[in-house]
């Protein structure tokens, strides 16, 4: 099983070393093998975001979860047999596995095997850039390792030193590994606490003059990068990958009738979020829960668009998000125009809202969404837009 050396070394460790990967997908009949195929493809884009080479997809059929491999045992050895021939590269599967399942997974294959939350995970610990993102990350993953301490992680042992952090008489190695990460942990969250603090008093400044604020939310990938470079002429990275995006950007965006708002691109949302990342990312998703608005992006040209829109709407619902939301119907230009009509009203359907038809890289329909913005915001802070303006 893969060891890894030190706390730190653990928790940063999930998925950097894996150059080739194979996928393996789950579905329970025929009739929802096409929804598997596109959740693969997304697994796929995961990974290429991981900087891995994928060198075979499988699908299997799952009538139920085995609690020990999840898969069956013929699956499992088939599996096996393959890895072995493709010179055992990593697996990545499509499905949360349980502490116990990863590692007898990884014993039957002799390689990494990493679950759908791993590699996203290993995503935000690459791309992470902003001290406060690095903090975040750090925690989220020692929060889903703390479970999965298992023999492999003896390393753990050399991060002890000074009084009080050598475990006691019959005090088991993975009894001491635990107390050392919940000590960890606890570290981190009086750490994001300060950050929530300052980040609270940044907001605080910016609310000092009277603006309204408009949060980009939606899936990953679906555009909100390039909108927000496109409304406000900025240059924030905005890469044809998920989660180009990890760390909150906010301009001034000028609108038709003088006023002005602050624009924020946020964190995209994915299907199967971790419960890690939403409760580690507290501070950076208060960007949203804090924005008298809420542009909810969806990119059109998606095969699976309503399913992304249908995440993002129970997102925003968990997290309770209540405020006004313009839907935003993004990447037109990759649609063909005879389907776009039916896609845009499924979408107008699952939000029960009107939505408006952009091209941000085309420049199509960004000023009848400043016009809406203006109409919205005027609408909820009056007094605040006519200071701002002023």
């Amino acid at each position: 099983m893969p060891t890894h050396n030190g706390l730190s070394g653990a928790a940063s460790g999930i998925g950097q070393s894996l150059h080739d990967v194979i996928l393996v997908g789950t579905y329970q009949s025929q009739a929802d093998r096409e929804q598997a195929e596109i959740q693969l493809d997304e697994l796929e884009e995961l990974a290429r975001t991981l900087q891995t080479r994928v060198l075979e997809r499988d699908m299997v059929r799952l009538r139920e979860p085995h609690p020990a491999t999840l898969f069956g045992r013929g699956a499992v050895d088939r599996l096996a047999t393959r890895i072995a021939e493709l010179d055992s590269p990593g697996v990545l599967v499509n499905d949360e596995l349980t502490p116990r399942q990863q590692r007898n997974l990884q014993e039957a294959w002799g390689t990494d095997v990493l679950d759908r939350t791993e590699v996203i995970l290993a995503i935000f610990a690459r791309r992470a850039t902003s001290a406060e993102g690095r903090l975040q990350v750090e925690m989220a993953q020692l929060e889903h390792l703390l479970p999965r301490l298992a023999g492999g992680w003896s390393h753990l042992e050399r991060q002890r030193g000074g009084v009080g952090l050598r475990g006691g008489p019959g005090e088991t190695q993975i009894e001491v590994d635990r107390r050392l990460i919940r000590q960890k942990l606890k570290k981190l969250r009086l750490r994001v606490v300060q950050v929530q603090r300052s980040r609270a008093t940044r907001r605080k400044a910016r609310t000092g003059v009277p603006m309204a604020s408009v949060a980009l939310v939606g899936y990953t990938n679906a555009g909100k990068s390039t909108l927000l470079n496109a409304l406000t002429h900025s240059h924030v990275l905005a890469d044809n990958l998920l989660f180009a995006t990890l760390d909150p950007t906010s301009r001034r965006l000028e609108l038709p009738s003088g006023h002005s708002v602050i624009l924020t691109d946020t964190v995209g949302f994915i299907q199967a979020l971790p419960t890690e990342l939403v409760d580690a990312f507290a501070a950076t998703l208060e960007e949203v829960r804090e924005a008298h608005l809420l542009a909810v992006i969806v990119d059109v040209s998606h095969p699976d668009a309503c399913e992304q829109l249908s995440t993002v709407l129970e997102t925003l619902t968990q997290m309770e998000c209540d405020q006004p939301i313009l839907l935003v119907a993004s990447k037109c230009d990759l649609v063909d125009g005879v389907d776009i009509d039916d896609i845009v009203w499924e979408l107008e359907r699952t939000a029960g809202t009107g939505a408006i038809r952009i091209s941000a890289r085309a420049g199509d329909g960004l000023r009848a969404l400043r016009e809406a913005i203006d109409h919205l915001a005027s609408e909820i802070l009056p007094k605040e837009s006519d200071a701002a303006r002023r």
